[in-house]
């Protein structure tokens, strides 16, 4: 009869436990709809790599080169899709826009002509102005009224026409490690379109929007994360993409004594491709022939 009680103790605290954890595992997937089984934190919480120290006087010969990535590539992808928000993740893009419009980060003018990318902050309002997406004056009917009113209408962003990335980048020869390491300075979204009246879309514009320094923008990287399609559970945040650089891009300017002249003012056609390689092979080159074999 001991044993019979006991059982029945035994059953009633279990299946109060049940319960209780069922409970908590329904709860738990309301609240986490957007990550699936279990909460997300590592992400969220995830501070950028700290990268090491470099002194000057260990650098013994350096080179700043200026990138183009295009996100159509399809190694390049990750940094364009996806286009609208899934699951808390959203494009490269996009972050920069709310991180921007959060104040979090800073924009710079991208409009200049010189080299000081990092000289001339910009607000919110400028930057989706760069995008085209500004305020109209319009007329909209009110139905109670039957009269026009002039109503204000805003234009909408389109993030999807930003499809390359311009990236500014240093490689150094540190011989305190005796290898050659690459930092990157900044980021600036590249908007491919068509002019209104081009309606043979025959002449491809490009227009650079704003610059971000990217050392500042590291943290918001990080805590952000690109599906990665071999496992879900695993995937890189935007700052270790760019860190274990997964990505594919061409060399269009090197800092030279011609004010920095980029590759298209001196060579077109294959010429220009024939350019961008001999820079990138005299950037890795430089390494091999510090060795003798």
């Amino acid at each position: 009869m001991k044993n019979k009680y006991l059982f029945i103790l035994v059953f009633l605290v279990g299946t109060t436990a049940c319960n209780t954890l069922m409970g908590q595992g329904i709860e738990e997937l309301v609240r986490n709809k957007n990550g699936g089984a279990y909460e997300k934190r590592i992400t969220i919480e995830r501070k950028p790599a700290i990268l090491p120290t470099v002194r000057e006087a260990d650098v013994i010969w350096s080179k700043t080169v200026w990138r183009i990535i295009d996100m159509r590539e399809k190694m390049n992808q990750h940094f364009y899709f996806p286009t609208r928000e899934i699951q808390g993740r959203v494009n490269l893009v996009n972050l920069l826009l709310k991180g921007i419009k959060e104040n979090s980060i800073t924009a710079f003018d991208a409009s200049g002509t010189d080299d000081n990318e990092f000289a001339a902050p910009i607000s919110y309002d400028q930057v989706i102005k760069e995008f085209g997406a500004t305020s109209k004056t319009g007329q909209k009917r009110n139905f109670a009224t039957g009269q026009l009113e002039d109503v204000t209408i805003q234009q909408d962003i389109h993030a999807d026409l930003v499809k390359q990335l311009m990236i500014k980048e240093i490689w150094y020869f540190d011989k305190q490690k005796s290898s050659l390491q690459v930092r990157i300075l900044g980021i600036c979204p590249i908007k491919l379109y068509y002019r209104d009246e081009d309606v043979n879309m025959e002449n491809l514009q490009k227009k650079r929007l704003f610059w971000v320094y990217y050392p500042d923008i590291r943290k918001l990287l990080a805590q952000n994360e690109s599906l990665n399609a071999r496992n879900g559970a695993r995937n890189y945040s935007f700052d270790d993409l760019f860190l274990i650089r997964n990505f594919d891009g061409y060399i269009v300017r090197e800092e030279n004594i011609y004010d920095n002249r980029v590759i298209t003012q001196y060579a077109n056609d294959e010429y220009a491709l024939q350019e961008s390689d001999r820079i990138k092979n005299s950037i890795f080159n430089y390494e091999q022939d510090l060795w003798e074999y």
